[in-house]
């Protein structure tokens, strides 16, 4: 085919009469009586080919099946029925890859669809998914990168419990010692601020945690950040203004794409900063109010954080939990030592926490008190409590998990929708 390959969203924008040559993956295909139409998509658009009988390339264009490669050509025409509002007279089509009777249909189960996550992610949801997931990410580097954070790469392996050894997952290392898939990279970025200060990481962590909730993944996504010389209100300031950003960018990029999933954009264009800021102390008071069995020094699970989102209409913090419930590193409050100098991002919508973090113990003897409390062994921590011993300041951070992230600004039922191949407690496959 003479006339150059173009991008679907490229071909739809010329003027009616141009002659038109696209490549893609068959999305329909049907006949009505004489005609063949065959519905194209690329990574941009779809666009219809109408074949008729006088078309040299009608016979192929009635032979080929749904998801078969191909490049079509013919003239662009308008057409207000077609997608987009032109479709392309087909003349010719040419079958790179012709495809056997493609497995899912309409009605597929979700488990079948995970079954078969390598042929799904070719949808047009998964496809504006993904497309949504790649701003994301695009606009967390750019936050960061403009604000004077330093991207840094911390270690897969670990030996020892950043959140919790009850989620570690073991491996058989090679000089036959067990070490762990990481949980976070957070005490490799605590090291790294006294070098560079301000510093972020966008990185897999792992957790065997047996949740079967729509918000957990084995393996996800986490975006983290440490800052020296800043507490828990400055580590605040910076979550707001991150996610804030990361929202403007997407609805000013995937519009096309928040419109297919069928996304109410109302609650996005509510994200700027300030954030509100509710206690634990309130929270309780409100979930009590709700009819919820809940007592204060409980951990708030995913039923109560839904029930708190009902109460606000854009991203809020949750601060002061109470020392049992949030890990050995969070600094207690001096004004008040039973809660921590701690807080979680909470999305609306019933999404709930999507960012949890705090201000950091920067004191050594604090440290080791509170390693003892939670029945841990200092000497796992050696490394850590060295930070604390030369040259500590007082530091924040805080863990984003980006498929949490991706889920809520998607508008999307579930977490594992979020991320192409997802691992869950159940599945390792695809």
């Amino acid at each position: 085919m003479s006339t150059a390959v173009k991008p679907i969203r490229e071909a739809l924008r010329l003027p009616a009469g141009s002659q038109v040559t696209v490549r893609g993956w068959v999305y329909r295909r049907r006949d009505l009586g004489d005609k063949a139409f065959v519905v194209v998509r690329d990574s941009t658009g779809i666009i219809q080919a109408v074949f008729t009988p006088e078309s040299p390339g009608h016979a192929l264009a009635r032979k080929v099946t749904v998801e078969s490669s191909v490049i079509v050509g013919g003239a662009l025409r308008e057409d207000p029925r077609a997608p987009g509002g032109k479709e392309i007279a087909g003349r010719n089509i040419e079958i790179v890859g012709l495809a056997e009777n493609f497995p899912i249909r309409r009605d597929a189960s979700r488990e079948f669809l995970l079954e078969v996550r390598h042929l799904a992610v070719r949808s047009r949801k998964m496809t504006a998914v993904l497309k949504l997931r790649s701003t994301v990410f695009e606009a967390l580097h750019e936050w960061f990168r403009s604000n004077g954070f330093y991207e840094v790469h911390c270690p897969m392996f670990i030996s020892a419990a950043v959140e919790g050894g009850a989620t570690l997952f073991p491996v058989k290392y090679v000089d036959g010692s067990t070490v762990y898939l990481t949980q976070s990279s957070q005490f490799y970025l605590e090291a790294l601020i006294y070098s560079l200060e301000k510093v972020y990481t966008v990185a897999p962590s792992f957790r065997a945690e047996k949740s079967r909730t729509r918000r957990h993944l084995t393996e996800f996504w986490h975006a983290e950040a440490e800052v020296a010389w800043t507490g828990l209100e400055g580590i605040l300031k910076v979550e707001e203004e991150l996610v804030s950003h990361i929202v403007r960018r997407v609805l000013e990029k995937n519009r096309e794409e928040l419109e297919l999933l069928g996304r109410n954009l109302e609650p996005l264009k509510n994200v700027e900063p300030p954030f509100p800021r509710i206690s634990y102390d309130k929270a309780i008071e409100i979930l009590q109010g709700k009819g919820l069995n809940v007592k204060w020094g409980d951990d708030l699970g995913a039923d109560e954080e839904r029930a708190l989102t009902e109460e606000f209409d854009k991203p809020f913090f949750l601060y002061g939990f109470p020392v049992g419930v949030k890990a050995f590193y969070h600094k207690n409050d001096p004004s008040r030592p039973e809660v921590t100098l701690s807080a979680d991002l909470l999305a609306p919508e019933g999404y709930g926490e999507i960012i949890g973090g705090g201000e950091r113990i920067e004191k050594l003897e604090e440290l080791l008190d509170k390693i003892k409390q939670f029945g841990l062994n200092p000497s796992d921590y050696e490394w850590y409590l060295d930070l604390r011993r030369y040259g500590t300041v007082p530091h924040a951070g805080f863990g984003l998990g980006m498929d949490r992230l991706v889920t809520w600004i998607a508008g999307l039922d579930h977490i594992v929708d979020s991320i192409p191949f997802p691992r869950t407690v159940t599945r390792t496959y695809p």
